[in-house]
């Protein structure tokens, strides 16, 4: 039997030859997989960082006769750009006067405030009033909108944060603490009870 060449591959049935990969064919075969899944996630991450855009937010026009009053002129500019997880939206002109809103990242049901409202029609000498940060406020429900709009009723005009269902404590909180530092209490003024 003839002795095999170094070029022969031993271990081969007679007759076959040995056809074997490039090394850097079955590493390029291994490695583009994992390169792509590699790739992929790492997009991933950059577009859930990457902020969402927000639409202009457009808010309709209430009654606010104090909207141009002093109050009004201090308080909105000190307003916080955060309420928690929410951020200061832009608000498609003409906006309302005094008014200002927030929301999630990826938009979703704002939080919104008026400043230089007229008294709430329910706002009366029965109202149960809630003390917040050194403010007082009185809680007006619309269950079909999932929201609560809470009028500031100790301050020389009304103020109403109206903030949808699951937003936590922080707007109310921090909203609080601006209106405290920026308007003055006064006596409240209920309207009467109703007959």
């Amino acid at each position: 039997m003839p002795e095999p060449t170094p070029d022969q591959d031993t271990d081969a049935p007679a007759g076959t030859e040995h056809t074997g990969y490039p090394p850097a064919l079955i590493a390029t075969a291994v490695a583009l997989p994992i390169a792509l899944l590699i790739g992929v996630v790492v997009a991933a991450v950059i577009a859930l960082r990457t902020p969402v855009e927000r639409e202009p937010l457009a808010l309709g026009p209430i009654p606010a006769p104090a909207a141009a009053g002093p109050a009004c002129s201090a308080l909105i500019p000190a307003l916080p750009a955060d309420l928690g997880d929410y951020t200061r939206s832009v608000l498609v002109e003409p906006a309302p006067p005094a008014t200002t809103a927030w929301q999630l990242p990826d938009g979703g049901e704002p939080i919104v405030l008026r400043c230089g409202l007229d008294r709430p029609l329910e706002f009366n000498r029965a109202s149960a009033l809630q003390l917040v940060n050194g403010v007082q406020w009185f809680e007006v429900r619309d269950d079909a909108a999932a929201t609560a709009t809470w009028f500031a009723v100790d301050r020389e005009t009304y103020v109403a944060l109206t903030v949808p269902d699951g937003s936590g404590p922080t707007p109310l909180q921090a909203v609080s603490d601006t209106i405290t530092a920026q308007l003055p209490a006064q006596p409240i003024d209920p309207g009467e009870l109703p007959n």
